[in-house]
C-alpha cells in the first residue's frame, strides 16, 4: 500500500477525550485485562458514546492502558462523556482513571496492520493535557475551556490551573473540570511540585529584590484569579451535633432560616439552599466551593439541641483568602431561636458592610410564629417542598396544615401551603381546579396576615397565572422580588410563567438566568430556562442549556423530556425519541414522557403508538384526572386538527396552567395557528383581567 503524501492528508477538527488508567503498569497481567475490560464497558455505556457512534461521528484509538475517543459532533461531547465516565467510576473504586480533553486537527492514518486510526495535534495535545493530571482528574486545554467558558453553566466548573510542563520542553495551559461531585478538586501533583519550585525561587527573589513589593504583587494576583461580588454569601449545611439524629432537620432548618433572612437584604447576593445542601458542613476546599457557587464568603455552622436548650456555633469566612471574618457561639433557650437567627443575619450584614433599609431590618428581625412545634412542622414541610415529587409535596402539605392547626396566624405556613398546591398538579394526577381553590385560599390568608412575605406573593402570582390573569401575575411576582431579591423561585416562576406566556422572551430569559445565579445547581430551574428558550424558538441554545443540566444530574427525567422536545422541533426525531425513552425509564413509565414518546413515534410513521396511547388515556380518565393537553399533542401527531382543537378547549376549561398558558408561543402548537378557533382560545387565555376583582373567578365557580 503506497504511503500517503502530505498533500493527501485531510485534516478536520476533532474533539478528543484521552483516557488512561493510573498505575496500570504496576498491575498483574490478569488485573490489567480486567481493568481494561471494565473501563471499556463503562465508556461504551455512556450516552455520548452511543449517540456519536450511532451517528457515525466517533473514532476510537486504543492504547495499552486506555484509549482516545475522537468526537466529530460538538466540543461539549467529550466533556459530557467524561462526566458520565466519572460518575460511573464512583462504583468502581478499583479503577483509577484520569482524562484529558482538547479540540484540534486530526486526520485518519493507516497503521502497520492497515487499520484506520486517528492522529494529529488534536490527539497529541489531549494526551499531554491528561498527563498533567492524577487519578480522578478531568483536565481541559485552555482552548477547550475558553469555548465552554462562554456559557455560565460551565463557568463554575472550570478551575484554572495555569501552565504545566509537558514533553519536549513544551508548556500547556490547563484547566481542571470539577463540579463538586464529579472530577477531582485537588490540584494535580505536577502543579503542586511546580508551585514548590516557584515558591523557593520567589523566596530568593524576595531576598534580592524587596520582599514587601513581591509579596504585595503575589497576593494581588491571587485576588484577581477569582472574582466574586464582595457582598455575596453561601450558607453551608449546619452540622447536627445533637445525640438524636431526628434533630437533623432542625439543623437544616437553622441553615434555611438564616439564609431566608439574609436573602431579604437587597445589597447581598445569597445562594439558595438547594445549591448548597450537597456540600459538607466544614469542607476542606472552601475556595473551590465558593467559585462553583459564585460567592466570596461562606458561612459554616453547627447546631446542638437538647431539651429546651440550643447551642449554635457559626463562623463567617472569606473563601478567597481563607480569612476568618467573624464568628460566635450562642447558648440560648429554644424559645429564643428566632432572635438567634436574626442576630446572626444582622452580624453577617454588618461584617460584609451590606446596607440595610429600615424595612429590611424589620424583615430580618421578624418572628414568624410563637409556637416552636409549629415552627418544627413548617421546617419539615419546607424541606420536603424543595425536594419536589408527588409524595414529598403531599407530605409537605400535611406538615403545613399541622403547623397552621397549632398557630392559625402562621403566615409563612400558609404561604408554604399555597406554593405546594400550585405545583401539585404538575407532579401528581391532581386536577388544577381541585388544587387551585386551596392554593388561592392559602395565599390570600398569608397575605392577609403578612403582606410583606415574598413567598405569599409568589404563590398568589402562580394562582393568578392558573386563572390566566397574566398582568396580575406579573404584578405579584414583581412585588415578591422587590421584597426578596434573592428568592430564586420567584425569579424562576416569573420568567417561566407570565413573561414567557406573553412572549416577552428577553425579560423571561434574564429572569431565568438570574434564578440560576442564585441557585446554580437547581435542576428544575436550569431545565425551566431550557423550556423558555424552546418557547422562544432558540432551539440550539435550549439544547446546550439542557445538556448542561444533565451534566449536573443525568437522571433528571424532566430535563430529558425537555431536551427531547427541543430535538424534535429541530427535526431530529430519532434523538428526541431516545430522550423521551430515557425519561420514561428514569421515572418508571411517567405518563407525560410516554405521551411525548408516542407522539414522536407517530410523526416518525408509527401511528399506532399514538392511537394506543389515546386509548390508554381514555381508560385512565375513568378513574383519575388526565391532562387534556396530552390528547391535543397526540391528535396533532395523527394530523387530526379538529380533535386537537377540541381537547385544547378542554385544557383551557380545566385551567391546565403548566401547558395552556403558553398557547401563544408553544412551537408544538404551531400547526394550529391558522385556525380561527385556535386564535379564539389564545384570546381566552391571554385577554387582560382585573386580578383584584375577578381574579380566580373560574376557580371559584
Amino acid at each position: 500500500m503506497p504511503a500517503a503524501s502530505e498533500s493527501d492528508l485531510r485534516f478536520e477538527i476533532g474533539h478528543v477525550l484521552f483516557i488512561d488508567i493510573v498505575g496500570y503498569s504496576k498491575l498483574l497481567i490478569d488485573e490489567q485485562r480486567e481493568r481494561i475490560q471494565e473501563l471499556r464497558e463503562i465508556v461504551r455505556g455512556t450516552e455520548q458514546f452511543r449517540l456519536a457512534e450511532s451517528e457515525g461521528k466517533l473514532m476510537r484509538l486504543p492504547t495499552g492502558d486506555g484509549g482516545a475517543l475522537v468526537f466529530r459532533t460538538s466540543p461539549e461531547a467529550p466533556v459530557l462523556c467524561a462526566l458520565e465516565i466519572s460518575r460511573a467510576l464512583k462504583t468502581h473504586p478499583e479503577l483509577q482513571v484520569r482524562m484529558g480533553i482538547h479540540s484540534g486537527p486530526v486526520n485518519e492514518v493507516a497503521d502497520l496492520n492497515e487499520q484506520v486510526n486517528m492522529a494529529g495535534a488534536g490527539v497529541n495535545v489531549a494526551q499531554r493535557v491528561m498527563d498533567c493530571g492524577d487519578a480522578g482528574h478531568i483536565l481541559l486545554s485552555k482552548h477547550t475551556a475558553e469555548d465552554l467558558g462562554q456559557y455560565r453553566q460551565w463557568q463554575a466548573q472550570l478551575h484554572d490551573l495555569g501552565e504545566c510542563a509537558v514533553k519536549h520542553g513544551g508548556r500547556l495551559h490547563v484547566v481542571n473540570l470539577c463540579n463538586g461531585k464529579l472530577g477531582n478538586l485537588q490540584v494535580p501533583m505536577k502543579f503542586r511540585q511546580a508551585v514548590k519550585k516557584r515558591r523557593r525561587a520567589l523566596i530568593a527573589a524576595l531576598i534580592l529584590f524587596a520582599a514587601t513589593a513581591g509579596a504585595g504583587y503575589y497576593f494581588f494576583s491571587q485576588k484577581l484569579a477569582f472574582k466574586a461580588p464582595d457582598k455575596s454569601i453561601a450558607v453551608l449545611p449546619f452540622e447536627n451535633l445533637s445525640h438524636d439524629p431526628d434533630n437533623a432537620y432542625f439543623a437544616e432548618g437553622m441553615q434555611d432560616e438564616i439564609l431566608a433572612r439574609l436573602s431579604k437584604i437587597a445589597d447581598l447576593k445569597v445562594i439558595s439552599r438547594t445549591s448548597t445542601q450537597k456540600y459538607k458542613s466544614t469542607p476542606d476546599n472552601l475556595r473551590e466551593i465558593a467559585k462553583q457557587l459564585g460567592v466570596a464568603n461562606v458561612l459554616e455552622g453547627s447546631v446542638q439541641k437538647a431539651a429546651d436548650q440550643v447551642r449554635v456555633n457559626v463562623q463567617l469566612i472569606n473563601a478567597l483568602n481563607d480569612t476568618h471574618l467573624w464568628g460566635d457561639v450562642y447558648d440560648r433557650k429554644l424559645t429564643d431561636i428566632f432572635a438567634v437567627e436574626s442576630d446572626i443575619a444582622k452580624a453577617i450584614a454588618d461584617t460584609l458592610q451590606a446596607k440595610l433599609t429600615g424595612a429590611e431590618k424589620q424583615l430580618i428581625a421578624a418572628q414568624p410564629t410563637s409556637d416552636l412545634t409549629a415552627y418544627d412542622l413548617y421546617l419539615k414541610g419546607r424541606l420536603l417542598w424543595e425536594k419536589r415529587g408527588g409524595e414529598n409535596l403531599r407530605q409537605a402539605i400535611a406538615f403545613y396544615e399541622q403547623a397552621i392547626a397549632l398557630d392559625p396566624n402562621y403566615a409563612l405556613a400558609y404561604a408554604g401551603l399555597a406554593e405546594a398546591y400550585v405545583i401539585l398538579p404538575f407532579y401528581t394526577a391532581t386536577a388544577p381546579l381541585e388544587a387551585l381553590p386551596k392554593a388561592k385560599a392559602a395565599a390570600l390568608k398569608a397575605l392577609q396576615l403578612d403582606d410583606k412575605l415574598a413567598e405569599a406573593h409568589s404563590g398568589y402570582a402562580r394562582v393568578l397565572s392558573y386563572d390566566f390573569d397574566m398582568a396580575g401575575s406579573i404584578s405579584e411576582f414583581q412585588r415578591a422580588i422587590a421584597l426578596n431579591p434573592n428568592y430564586a423561585t420567584a425569579h424562576q416562576w416569573y420568567g417561566r410563567q407570565p413573561l414567557a406566556a406573553f412572549g416577552r422572551f428577553d425579560e423571561a430569559i434574564t429572569e431565568g438566568k438570574r434564578a440560576i445565579e442564585l441557585d446554580p445547581l437547581s435542576l428544575v430551574i436550569n431545565t425551566d430556562l431550557g423550556h423558555t428558550l424552546i418557547n422562544a424558538h432558540r432551539y440550539d441554545e435550549a439544547i446546550t442549556q439542557l445538556r448542561k443540566t444533565l451534566g449536573i444530574d443525568p437522571t433528571f427525567y424532566y430535563a430529558h423530556d425537555t431536551l427531547g422536545i427541543a430535538l424534535e422541533l429541530k427535526g431530529d426525531l430519532a434523538a428526541a425519541i431516545a430522550e423521551y425513552t430515557k425519561a420514561q425509564e428514569l421515572t418508571d413509565n411517567n405518563l407525560g414522557s410516554r405521551v411525548l414518546l408516542a407522539a414522536a413515534k407517530a410523526q416518525s410513521g408509527d401511528k399506532e403508538a399514538a392511537v394506543q396511547m389515546l386509548a390508554e388515556l381514555e381508560e385512565l380518565s375513568r378513574s383519575r384526572n388526565v391532562r387534556a393537553f396530552w390528547r391535543t399533542l397526540l391528535y396533532l401527531s395523527l394530523g387530526n386538527r379538529d380533535e386537537a382543537i377540541r381537547w385544547l378547549e378542554q385544557s383551557v376549561a380545566g385551567h391546565e396552567e403548566t401547558d395552556i398558558i403558553f398557547i401563544k408561543v408553544d412551537p408544538l402548537l404551531d400547526p394550529l395557528r391558522s385556525d380561527p378557533r385556535f386564535e379564539a382560545l389564545v384570546q381566552r387565555v391571554l385577554v387582560p383581567k382585573n386580578s383584584r376583582t375577578d381574579a380566580t373567578e373560574a376557580i371559584d365557580r
